[in-house]
């Protein structure tokens, strides 16, 4: 097994440690429908699972509102005229709604209304992605926040459902579970232990090497050669290999095995990155909260984690308390290019300014940068991901693509882990018994051959992401071209996520 980072295991769900400190990087609540998935992370780490309450608000106007939504609450913080207002918007979008929702503002208005749109989505979804909510299609809204609208939170709120545990977890909306379970490490503590019970049955982790060339040969086997931080190179061979690298990297390694239709479609993928910055403060507010979502334009910050509430043991000092400012961009743009005492200056400052505490407090600060973190869903990158994916399975059988950047899927991590474990029962069985592809967002699954339907899988399978909706002149010049073609859809739809430098 090759693993890029020098010192982690766990890609995206590492655990950064920094003096004692640990980070998650981007918060991990450890949820699954999947009852396998739960078993798994049991056997992997038994008592180490702790079960941990869940509590997340919203920043708005210079208030704090609980997540889900507290009837109570949100009438006081709004005030009675804003509240009038929001329902009356609610009532008007039900009664007229936007017909046939083709953007994400459209969708939301119409399950929440035009001013709780304002409030407790615009801003938010706009710093994650770097699009406007009139750009991102409805699709993404509709899978994203599906089974929750204005009338579901209030009657959570006035009928709290009972805590979660055990089969009671399969029926609730993900977006209101109330606990969740956690390694009281962090993430990284799961994939830690994964690797020693790897090298205790005589497996080999190389840390620090990226793979460099992917070969097949004739008898269908591989050779795989990665390159260390020093320059080394080591190759092992092998019958099967298992890539969890992103599509666009993986491309590169084939070269010259790939076409080169295929290998401009790999290039053609995009991701949004983001970076963490974890200030170590003196805890004089005991904030209970594991993340709070910033929708205020004011500052550039849009989460902040409590790395003491999702776990008291990441955080070593009982008098201090640690938080990580998360900043969405792309990879090389100006906040990613932005020097690390710039960036802990920046992210102290706003601290102060949300409210969670003083500048004068903040003792310490460690930057964390992880790129392509997110797949974006451009208008073309299904055809994109198709071209590399059906090359693949037509050339290189013993190669299988698994995970979030392996797939090009926006995966929550038990579907990113099943994908997984249904690819190893493959290449156990010999052949495909199950389309990986096919995972759904609730990491349920079918057998190759078994058609899903669309309630249970979404279609194709997929955890959507913000897709950008065309304008009318592209969509005209997109049919001009279909017509002219006499063909599908133009692959040459414009990404819609340009890069910010």
């Amino acid at each position: 097994m090759f693993e890029t980072d020098p010192r982690y295991l766990g890609g995206i769900s590492k655990t950064v440690e920094y003096k004692g400190f640990r980070f998650d990087i981007g918060g991990h609540r450890f949820f699954s429908k999947s009852a396998e998935v739960e078993a798994f992370w049991s056997e992997i780490l038994g008592d180490d699972m702790v079960d941990r309450p869940r509590l997340s608000r919203i920043y708005y106007r210079g208030q704090f509102f609980q997540y889900p939504l507290k009837a109570l609450e949100a009438l006081t913080k709004l005030g009675i005229w804003e509240s009038v207002l929001c329902v009356l918007s609610y009532l008007k979008a039900r009664l007229s709604p936007v017909k046939d929702p083709k953007s994400f503002q459209d969708w939301v208005t119409n399950q929440f209304g035009e001013r709780l749109f304002g409030i407790f989505f615009k801003t938010y979804t706009e710093k994650v992605w770097g699009m406007s909510c009139k750009e991102i299609s409805a699709d993404w809204a509709a899978q994203r926040i599906k089974g929750l609208s204005l009338w579901s939170a209030i009657k959570n709120a006035l009928f709290p459902p009972k805590p979660t545990s055990g089969a009671d977890r399969s029926k609730v909306i993900k977006t209101l579970i109330d606990t969740f379970r956690y390694p009281r490490l962090g993430p990284g503590m799961m994939w830690e232990r994964c690797g020693e019970l790897i090298r205790d049955m005589g497996g080999q982790i190389l840390m620090g090497h990226r793979v460099a060339r992917l070969e097949p040969h004739r008898d269908g086997s591989w050779s795989v050669t990665a390159r260390s931080l020093s320059g080394q190179e080591t190759t092992v061979h092998a019958s099967h290999v298992i890539s969890s690298t992103d599509i666009r990297a993986l491309a590169r390694m084939l070269t010259p095995h790939i076409s080169t239709r295929a290998g401009e479609a790999a290039r053609s993928l995009r991701y949004r990155d983001f970076l963490t910055v974890a200030l170590i403060v003196r805890d004089t507010q005991h904030l209970p909260d594991n993340w709070i979502y910033i929708h205020d334009p004011n500052v550039k910050v849009g989460r902040v984690q409590n790395f003491k509430s999702w776990s008291p043991e990441l955080v070593p000092d009982p008098e201090m308390a640690c938080y990580g400012l998360e900043y969405f961009c792309f990879e090389g743009d100006g906040t990613w290019a932005m020097a690390d005492a710039d960036l802990i200056r920046l992210a102290g400052r706003e601290l102060e300014q949300i409210g969670l505490a003083e500048q004068k407090d903040v003792v310490d600060g460690y930057v964390i940068r992880q790129p392509k973190a997110y797949p974006v869903y451009d208008d073309a990158y299904a055809q994109h991901v198709d071209q590399v994916r059906d090359e693949i399975a037509a050339k290189f059988p013993g190669l299988h693509l698994v995970g979030r950047n392996g797939m090009h899927k926006y995966n929550n991590q038990d579907h990113a882990m099943m994908t997984s474990m249904l690819t190893v029962r493959n290449i156990l069985a010999g052949y495909n018994r199950y389309d990986v592809w096919q995972v759904n967002q609730d990491a349920e699954y079918h057998e190759a051959g078994e058609v899903p339907s669309e309630a249970t899988s979404g279609a194709s399978g997929l955890r959507m992401v913000p897709t950008r909706v065309a304008t009318e002149a592209e969509q005209l010049s997109n049919l001009s071209r279909t017509v002219s073609r006499g063909a599908g859809p133009s692959p040459e739809v414009p990404n819609p996520v340009a890069r910010q430098d």
